[in-house]
């Protein structure tokens, strides 16, 4: 079966994937898939090119798509990836930085990150929040 995606690299994108991979200073990632495709440009198949690089044959296939449908920096690079969104935003950081600066509460000598972190909830939308990502960004703004 004839396949899909056919690699076939230019002299220049060689050159770049070989000097790539015998530097060794980028991502495992992108060095495996500067393999899978010097690989694939050999002429070899899926599943000898796994066995190689001991991967999995997805990977080698997606690879190869990714080249064809794209370019070699896109099969090369990573995507970005979605994240859940901070809770803390400026906002809410200067918010922060104002009560750790002010007064302590009546009977308290300074602020605890407990106490902080129960001020900010009443005094912003939040539902909740760690006492740890508020030390996090106390410790940011220091």
């Amino acid at each position: 079966m004839a396949k899909t995606y056919v690699v076939d690299l230019t002299g220049a994108e060689k050159q770049k994937l070989v000097e790539m991979t015998n530097k060794g200073q980028s991502g495992a990632r992108k060095i495996k898939r500067a393999n899978i495709l010097l690989l694939a440009d050999t002429g070899k198949t899926d599943k000898e090119i796994a066995e190689v690089l001991h991967t999995s044959i997805p990977t080698v296939e997606r690879t190869r798509q990714k080249f064809v449908a794209g370019n070699l920096d896109f099969a090369l690079g990573e995507q970005s990836r979605s994240g859940r969104i901070p809770k803390l935003n400026d906002k809410i950081e200067a918010i922060l930085t104002t009560i750790a600066q002010s007064v302590p509460p009546e009977g308290r000598r300074r602020w605890t990150i407990q106490l902080l972190t129960d001020r900010l909830v009443t005094l912003t939308k939040l539902e909740n929040i760690s006492c740890e990502s508020v030390r996090l960004a106390l410790k940011k703004i220091s």
